[in-house]
């Protein structure tokens, strides 16, 4: 009985941590990052257009 109640538990454990993880992958970027993200892109171009030249 001790056995099935810890698989039972296991599952619901299973269950939540999977559906907190599906949620986070369902929310969107903060502005904030993508700010960030796209500042790093323009960056990353200006470097290789920079490069590219020499």
């Amino acid at each position: 009985m001790a056995s099935s109640a810890k698989k039972t538990s296991q599952m619901q454990i299973d269950e939540n941590l999977k559906k907190v993880y599906q949620e986070m992958l369902d929310d969107e970027i903060p502005d904030r990052f993508r700010d960030l993200l796209a500042q790093l892109r323009q960056q990353d171009r200006a470097k290789q257009e920079d490069d590219s030249i020499k």
